[in-house]
């Protein structure tokens, strides 16, 4: 994937409770939104632009890895974010977003260094290479609509430090999403679109444009809510961070954690491993 032209987009608040959670409510207060479940913005994370912007160069590094994680220099209060991500065509017509198609989605760590008084979402995202996580198991969506195949899936976290494993996300429906299915896709396009370069969003469509106009996108659509344990504990450099995003028809949650206490996963979980190095 990472020799695809592709632009890396998250979206802030799409699980209730999690901004309260992470600390981050406050940097929403002053975003205006239509309802009060609709998420409050969306952010880059990666932004493949040859003449990038001073401001946001930052995000022409790759950041994405299937199997590691790269402690920051300057931060030591890092945590998980389990999430799904999309992986999506981008039409346009001009210089505007018209649609986005899922292909595929995937278990998904929008991990985060939790700075209060960051200015943008964005510098809380990327600290270069291997600062994010996709799993190498992408699974072909049918549909994104109402009883397609994603609304069976769920979301699951674990960490492990020293051998020992702990729930750091609450296991969470897939359709436990705020905005999902076709409600959330005419959002994205809109904020593509129309977002402000205020407060701490960006404005994407001059990263679009900077970019090029790619015709992928990975986008990240929430983190879960923590468990108390994931609330109150940061990586550190030796643990080992799980996502997996399973068939919970398929499977029971013990059957999700025993996988996760040996690493090994069944074929048809998107799981991510990452070691914190």
């Amino acid at each position: 994937m990472n020799n695809e032209k592709f632009i890396g987009l998250g979206v802030a608040g799409n699980f209730a409770g999690h901004l309260e959670q992470a600390g981050e409510a406050a940097d929403f207060a002053n975003v205006k939104t239509q309802e009060e479940v609709q998420p409050k913005a969306i952010f880059p994370f990666y932004v493949p632009a040859e003449k990038p912007d001073e401001s946001t160069q930052f995000l022409s590094v790759y950041p994405v890895s299937a199997d590691r994680l790269t402690f920051p220099n300057d931060a030591d209060n890092l945590q998980i974010e389990p999430e799904i991500a999309l992986i999506c065509e981008v039409k346009y017509s001009g210089q505007k977003v018209t649609a986005l198609y899922p292909t595929h989605f995937a278990a998904y760590n929008d991990c985060s260094i939790r700075r209060p008084n960051a200015r943008k979402i964005s510098e809380k995202k990327n600290w270069g290479a291997n600062s994010k996580g996709l799993s190498a198991t992408r699974i072909a969506l049918d549909k994104f609509s109402a009883g397609g195949n994603i609304d069976a899936y769920r979301i699951a976290c674990f960490h492990k430090r020293d051998g020992k494993l702990n729930e750091y996300g609450q296991d969470s429906q897939a359709v436990g999403y705020s905005y999902f299915h076709q409600k959330l896709l005419d959002w994205i396009v809109d904020r593509m679109n129309n977002q402000p370069d205020e407060g701490p969003m960006n404005d994407i469509a001059r990263l679009l444009r900077q970019a090029d106009y790619p015709a992928k996108a990975i986008i990240s659509i929430g983190a879960t809510r923590y468990t108390p344990f994931g609330e109150s504990h940061y990586l550190q450099p030796g643990d080992i961070s799980i996502v997996a995003v399973y068939n919970g028809e398929k499977y029971h949650h013990a059957q999700i954690a025993e996988m996760a206490e040996k690493e090994c996963f069944a074929p048809d979980i998107s799981a991510l491993i990452q070691k914190v190095v």
